[in-house]
């Protein structure tokens, strides 16, 4: 365990918020996390830190950060075909995306070049391109600190949903994920039904398998989302809204390029970046933050942005969507 004081986290999120804590702690072991729950002050607040992606900072926060840097992978061959892959929550989750391809498993390429660690995939439930990490999904350990105990819960008990789980919910802010175990395939079916991904890979004339997915998803975000090393953000800031049917048409007979997908259950997923979009949006900064220019549904730091000017336009962009469309967006970033 590693104790720094009065510590900035700007590089520690994707968002490069300057954002001051009291206690910056480095958990590198199991060991210390028990350790630091068995002396913990029942009054003292605390924040859970991974990748540091999908959140948005306060420019303070008067408690303990505790930054999760677990290290390792191992590998249960169950066949010639199956591993079970256990990964530590601090392992990079492009990184491991690519581990997989390189190995010819089939499944995680969709996902390729997510920003933030393995440990937050299974909290946020993160997705790209029609794949949503639960489909891979087996279990996760993790320190529960109500009980005191670690703990193992499976795909079921997580309550996976879209861009949700139980760790945003009745578990948020008392659990921290050590392990995420994924079950991956060399016989897996390649999914390219997302339109993006399956023209390109037409047009590029590419044969489908692992690699050329994983490099085409690679080169599609890079080519229209901005690269939080140049450009502060946290990747999607909204959920696309699901609304039912019958809003759906009412809606459509008025904006008749309205965009939306059929879910199972019969309502319709819209694109909340076409929303923002046809809001006019696009490309909108107020002070130091705005929308980017080439994807309205990023919201971007362009330079010594607090937090509160994110939350500024992220509310705008909330209230001119609902007045015009009668939608309201929730944030997929979890503002702490």
């Amino acid at each position: 365990m590693k104790i720094s004081n009065n510590y900035n986290l700007e590089a520690q999120n994707t968002f490069g918020i300057k954002s001051i804590c009291d206690r910056y702690i480095e958990i590198l072991s199991e060991t210390d996390i028990i350790e630091y729950f068995s002396e913990l002050n029942s009054n003292r607040k605390y924040l859970i830190l991974s990748g540091g992606s999908n959140m948005l900072l306060p420019d303070y926060f008067d408690g303990d950060v505790l930054h999760i840097k677990l290290k390792g992978i191992e590998k249960n061959k169950l066949s010639d075909t199956e591993t079970l892959f256990k990964v530590s929550a601090g392992e990079n989750w492009h990184s491991f995306v690519e581990n997989t391809v390189n190995e010819k498993f089939i499944g995680l390429e969709n996902m390729a070049l997510i920003p933030g660690n393995v440990g937050t995939a299974p909290i946020q439930n993160i997705g790209a391109y029609g794949v949503e990490q639960e489909e891979y999904f087996v279990s996760l350990e993790g320190f529960n600190f109500e009980s005191g105990k670690f703990e193992k819960y499976s795909k079921q008990e997580c309550n996976f949903g879209y861009r949700d789980s139980i760790f945003k919910n009745k578990l948020k802010g008392n659990f921290v994920i050590t392990s995420v175990t994924y079950l991956l395939s060399k016989k897996n079916k390649h999914n390219t039904s997302y339109t993006e991904l399956h023209n390109y890979l037409n047009e590029n004339k590419l044969e489908i398998n692992s690699k050329n997915i994983f490099n085409a998803v690679v080169n599609i975000r890079q080519n229209k989302l901005p690269d939080p090393k140049i450009l502060g953000n946290s990747g999607s800031f909204f959920k696309n809204p699901i609304i039912s049917k019958s809003e759906f048409l009412a809606l459509k007979e008025k904006y008749q390029a309205l965009r939306g997908f059929e879910q199972a259950d019969g309502n319709i997923k819209m694109s909340a970046g076409w929303l923002i979009d046809n809001a006019g949006l696009k490309g909108f900064k107020k002070g130091n933050a705005g929308i980017y220019e080439k994807h309205a549904l990023i919201l971007v730091n362009y330079g010594n942005a607090t937090s509160s000017e994110v939350i500024n336009v992220a509310d705008f962009v909330i209230d001119k969507v609902d007045l015009i469309f009668g939608i309201k967006l929730v944030p997929e970033v979890n503002i702490i």
